[in-house]
């Protein structure tokens, strides 16, 4: 005989403490950030670029039904990527700063390849990314190893990450005076970036590009862009095997993140040992607090990291201080520098200092 389970009855319910908008923005989030990627490859900026639109006119020159567009269009409005005015919809400073191909900075590039790796960080991509440790994108192949394989793959990264590390190369050298060095090492360079950033900023500063040869070739055409081939120079080589070539200020920008702790105490010790005394470490990242609980930019950039890089991970500049402590470099500072954007510096003795 089947024993019946008879439930309490509920007589009232009580009332949470919150009101779940933390909740509701996971399920909002889901929905609205990808259609910020549609609007791109809709090509909806370059479009209000043109001119101002009414709603009649977005529909007709995108190809959309009312509702669609409608749906599309509060989501940007939302965003302050356009601004809905004398019932005509415009582009924002930021959209125009941001979202167009013409912009110096523009984030093109990098939504292209967050749209061609789409696969990677939907549900399914992060569930087993998480339940594997295993990156996800290009079908689970180290990206260093299919950068350095395939050259034309190399470069497409290479360009889709000039366009999202250019705004913020312009930003942190004003917070740091580099008059006071000559020969900046740009280690893992890219595009050169950051190179153009800091001798646009320091005419006097020299850089050289430190990176595998097709990515170096990359960097060579955003120099020329900018006419600073005087000042800036490519240097091919693995900054895991080969010495680096003599500078008195080392950059890493997004390098660190890429790998595990043990591989930056590598590269921290790496760059103390070939640095010149009195010389400087810059790391550029996103950085967690020091408990790693918070911003949720971060943590998000940390997921990222998990899709992408074996180990990869950001860092605190807890953690980053004290690597570059270990090794020996003094006067370490943490300074944010330019929207989620901070860096961590360390000074070379001038003077051998024992530890």
């Amino acid at each position: 005989m089947v024993q019946q389970i008879i439930k309490p009855e509920i007589n009232s319910i009580p009332q949470p403490q919150t009101d779940g908008k933390q909740v509701w923005d996971v399920i909002i989030g889901l929905h609205a950030f990808p259609t910020v990627l549609v609007a791109h490859e809709l090509k909806l900026f370059p479009l209000l670029a043109e001119s101002p639109r009414t709603l009649l006119e977005i529909c007709q020159s995108l190809n959309l039904a009312h509702r669609s567009a409608s749906a599309v269009l509060s989501i940007c409005t939302s965003l302050e990527l356009v601004q809905f005015q004398d019932n005509q919809y415009h582009i924002t400073t930021v959209a125009r700063e941001y979202l167009l191909e013409t912009s110096l900075t523009s984030f093109c590039g990098y939504f292209d390849l967050m749209i061609a790796n789409a696969s990677s960080y939907s549900y399914e991509g992060i569930k087993k990314s998480i339940l594997t440790d295993k990156t996800q994108v290009y079908e689970g192949v180290d990206v260093f190893e299919v950068h350095e394989q395939q050259d034309e793959i190399a470069r497409n990264f290479t360009r889709a990450m000039h366009s999202a590390s250019i705004s913020a190369a312009l930003a942190w050298p004003e917070k740091i005076n580099l008059a006071n060095y000559q020969q900046m090492l740009d280690i893992g360079g890219g595009s050169g970036a950051h190179s153009i950033g800091a001798t646009l900023k320091c005419p006097s500063l020299k850089a050289t590009v430190f990176d595998l040869a097709p990515i170096c070739e990359v960097a060579q055409e955003f120099i020329s862009q900018h006419g600073l081939q005087n000042q800036i120079n490519t240097h091919a080589g693995d900054m895991w095997q080969d010495d680096l070539p003599s500078a008195d200020l080392h950059f890493y920008s997004l390098i660190y993140h890429d790998w595990t702790p043990e591989q930056c105490r590598f590269l921290t010790q790496k760059s103390f040992d070939s640095l010149e005394p009195g010389g400087r470490l810059i790391v550029h990242e996103w950085l967690f607090n020091d408990d790693r609980t918070a911003p949720l930019s971060t943590a998000a950039y940390n997921l990222i990291m998990l899709l992408w890089c074996a180990g990869g991970q950001q860092y605190s500049g807890l953690e980053l201080s004290t690597m570059m402590n270990e090794v020996g470099f003094i006067n370490i500072q943490v300074t944010p520098t330019f929207g989620y954007w901070s860096i961590v510096t360390g000074e070379k003795p001038k003077s051998e200092i024992s530890h």
